[in-house]
């Protein structure tokens, strides 16, 4: 049975991968036209299940498995249903809708807790460059300052909202009651240790920090074939230099990763020196201080860089996001779980950003990883194995028994 309710799982999964900004591939931005498909199609799929579904002031889509009782506390399972541009079937839906196969694995039997699943309507961060917007109002931190952010079209977050048909002022009635049990995440792992390791589930652990940054070396154009290699203030050079020292230090230091994922020069001309160039970093690791200690490293020899070559460093901080452990009761319930399914348990730490790290703020919160063959993610050949997704059915099967 559980093997025919996986093929169904990926089978729509594969199906919402459809509901896309672009044809042929998979891109669905916070509350764009394609989003009404998903929820459309999920809504009437709750529907059938007796669950009381809405879509929240931040776009959220949530249905509310009852329990026993009327006051009964509320165990929250979810994930986003948004997308990176161009991406694969699996990210995000995949904890939106194997808990929503979860609950219909139930056949209507009710536990003394109420189940809400939650898909949560931004958390990549693309349209608006700022992440975790469904997840932010959930956990109640969404505040003016998201609801101003805009897109590249000058559309504001409370001007998308709005154009869904929802009202941005009553975006506070979007979080979480106090009466919560916890928040449970399925979600791929998005990375290769799983599948090296020939395991199908890991239970997470952590939620690596996050540090995100934008550095701008700023030096003078010059004509490529007439200003002397000894006296240029060449920006793009500057930032090449210290770009292989970041790289350099992620190596250098245990578990750290640090990533330069675009740079702009200008004036971008290929005989023009560039006057100024501009690199982002991302750097994470489960210890705050170890990370911290890093950027401070990284921000000492872009300092030493520029001070050498002659040119002008700028720093912008745009994200220090601390490492989240997840809630200890909830993960051991978790591996009691994965035990009881027959898998083998094996602990990480995530170290992309998940929806759990915002909820975990607001209550108890927990994650189960599924395999990704290959360590692929966020590309249209990302997949997943059938008998992995039964066996997490399985194990959220165990897991509700264990809280009731």
């Amino acid at each position: 049975m559980l093997a025919a309710r996986a093929r169904e799982v990926i089978r729509r999964c594969r199906l919402l991968a459809e509901c896309s900004e672009e044809p042929g591939w998979t891109t669905r931005t916070f509350l764009s036209r394609p989003m009404r498909a998903v929820h459309g199609d999920l809504a009437a799929w709750m529907g059938d299940l007796e669950m009381t579904v809405r879509v929240d002031a931040a776009g959220n889509l949530r249905g509310v498995y009852p329990g026993l009782h009327a006051d009964a506390p509320r165990l929250f399972i979810g994930s986003h249903l948004d997308t990176v541009p161009h991406a694969g079937a699996f990210d995000g839906v995949l904890g939106v809708v194997l808990a929503i196969a979860l609950v219909d694995l139930l056949n209507g039997n009710r536990f003394p807790f109420a189940i809400e699943v939650v898909g949560f309507s931004e958390e990549e961060g693309v349209r608006f460059g700022v992440p975790f917007i469904g997840s932010r109002a959930f956990a109640g931190s969404a505040d003016a300052a998201v609801l101003e952010q805009r897109d590249i079209a000058g559309v504001s977050v409370a001007d998308a909202i709005r154009d869904y048909g929802l009202d941005p002022s009553s975006i506070s009635a979007a979080r979480a009651g106090a009466n919560a049990l916890g928040y449970l995440e399925f979600h791929i792992e998005q990375g290769p240790v799983l599948d090296s390791l020939g395991i199908p589930l890991g239970v997470v652990d952590a939620i690596a920090g996050q540090t995100r940054a934008e550095v701008a070396f700023t030096g003078a154009a010059g004509h490529a074939g007439t200003t002397p290699m000894r006296g240029r203030r060449d920006a793009l050079a500057a930032a090449a230099e210290w770009i292989v020292a970041v790289e350099r230090e992620a190596n250098a230091t245990p578990e750290l990763v640090a990533t330069v994922g675009r740079v702009s020069a200008d004036p971008g001309a290929g005989n023009v020196i560039a006057a100024r160039c501009s690199a982002t970093l991302d750097v994470r690791h489960a210890d705050d201080a170890v990370r911290r200690a890093a950027c401070e490293r990284l921000a000492a020899e872009a300092q030493e860089i520029a001070a050498r070559r002659g040119v002008d460093l700028a720093w912008t901080s745009r994200l220090d996001q601390p490492a989240v452990p997840m809630n200890a009761a909830l993960v051991a319930a978790l591996e009691r779980a994965v035990s009881r399914a027959g898998a083998p348990v094996h602990h990480l730490v995530s170290g992309a950003g998940h929806d759990a790290m915002i909820v975990a703020s607001r209550m108890p919160a927990a994650m189960l990883f599924v395999r990704s063959p290959g360590g692929l993610s966020h590309h249209p050949d990302e997949d997943v194995v059938e008998e992995d997704v039964a066996m997490a059915l399985e194990v959220g099967r165990h897991f509700l028994d264990q809280l009731s």
